[in-house]
């Protein structure tokens, strides 16, 4: 039998895009094997250089360490690279590019001459990844983006918005009878839905009501998708407690002129009033950003500026990205008129929200302390303790003297917040 092993790099979605993989190659004969297995699968990102080269760093490594083994690359790098002609010197075996990755397990089985048992033996099982080993599961529920912001690269490598539909999207979550939390992801929240006529709030809607699945969230909910209506319906399904209070938006930065620049589409004055809505309707809801330092023209003002709407916002996580300027995005031509910061300068910038950072996500774990919430252990061990995630996703450490079930909600009091992690117990 043929054995395999699958790489992500990025974001959620390629991580979902893996299980996926993960599971039809399962289903195919293949064997999960992840030292010198017959054929490593790499999905890549493309949203930085450091991404490109992390996925190329990886390729010559596993040629290195298995030189009878084969390689295939899919994901946005790949593309990338296949459509720019930046193939020649990389020791790959099979490219699929993104308008092909449904197809990448029949194309490795047709071109690498890997046929695997013909005994297809089973479904996809729970167990074979971190998420689903816990009772969580990456959905992908949306691909593309139509918005071409001008510093990103990624709708010209995964196209036009592509939305899976409701039924089908439901369907995969009850395959999995032990789950307890669908994580949907997508390349952006907002265009769910503009091909097949769905909408994003129907979707979690008809989650609940079809699925018994007690945990729903989302990898990224983008600026867009918090409007009156998502508010009023978050409003409405709070005391469910099925839809995690986790919100990570990415914003990309507090300064107007910046965000113009990006053609995000919208005001540091918009997106505040939307995350404090947020805030008013659940004081418990983490939310996470992601946010560009360096970006073309950016001065010190509008890094300050970008430092006083994080310090001022209720965001309590941070993902701190310095700008990377990509080929043949409209920042790629912008900065023939518009100057770059130094690369120094965009560390130190990086390094001062980083230190904001994580002073406001110790502030918001201390926030937490004397409630109590639904926990979902993971298989994770710390010091005797083991690891769960509260309500919000926040990770907490509870010892444990009778045996758990990982795939099992239980009610817990948060106790200590001490040395940087939260501590309870189960009620």
């Amino acid at each position: 039998m043929k054995s395999f092993y699958c790489y992500s790099f990025g974001c959620r979605v390629n991580q979902a895009e893996k299980e996926v993989i993960d599971g039809e190659m399962q289903n195919s004969g293949f064997s999960l094997k992840e030292q010198s297995p017959n054929i490593s699968i790499i999905n890549t990102c493309a949203v930085t250089h450091k991404a490109e080269r992390e996925a190329k760093q990886l390729i010559f490594k596993l040629k290195r360490e298995n030189p009878n083994g084969q390689v295939v690359i899919t994901g946005c790098s790949a593309t990338y690279w296949k459509k720019n002609n930046l193939l020649k010197n990389l020791p790959v075996d099979l490219v699929v590019d993104n308008i092909n990755k449904e197809f990448l397990v029949k194309l490795i089985q047709n071109r690498l001459s890997g046929q695997a048992s013909s005994n297809l033996g089973g479904q996809n099982k729970i167990g074979m990844d971190k998420y689903l080993n816990s009772g969580r599961a990456l959905i992908k529920i949306q691909d593309g983006c139509q918005r071409f912001c001008s510093y990103c690269i990624v709708p010209y490598l995964r196209g036009t918005p592509k939305s899976a539909k409701i039924k089908d999207i439901v369907s995969q979550i009850n395959k999995y009878p032990d789950l307890q939390e669908a994580i949907l992801t997508a390349i952006n929240t907002e265009a769910f839905g503009f091909d097949t006529g769905e909408k994003l709030i129907t979707l979690i809607d008809q989650t609940i009501e079809v699925t018994k699945i007690p945990r729903i969230s989302f990898g990224s909910i983008h600026p867009w998708s918090i409007n009156e209506e998502f508010l009023n319906y978050y409003k409405k399904i709070l005391p469910l407690k099925r839809l995690v209070n986790f919100f990570h938006v990415p914003i990309q930065s507090g300064s107007n002129k910046i965000l113009n620049l990006m053609k995000r589409g919208y005001t540091r004055e918009e997106i505040m009033e939307k995350l404090r809505s947020i805030e008013r309707l659940n004081k418990y809801a983490l939310i996470a950003t992601d946010v560009i330092v360096g970006f073309l023209d950016e001065t010190d003002k509008d890094f300050q500026d970008t430092y006083d709407f994080l310090e001022k916002s209720p965001i309590s996580k941070f993902h701190i990205f310095r700008f990377s300027n990509r080929n043949n995005t409209s920042a790629h031509y912008m900065a023939r008129n518009l100057k770059e910061p130094s690369n120094g300068i965009k560390m130190k910038r990086a390094k001062i929200l980083a230190k904001l950072g994580k002073e406001k996500y110790e502030k918001f774990l201390k926030k937490n302390v004397g409630r109590t919430s639904t926990v979902l252990f993971l298989n994770n061990k710390f010091d005797g303790y083991q690891e769960a995630l509260l309500d919000n996703q926040l990770q907490i450490y509870i010892k444990v003297i009778k045996p758990i079930q990982l795939t099992q909600l239980y009610e817990a009091k948060i106790l200590e917040y001490k040395k940087g992690k939260l501590f309870g117990r189960i009620i």
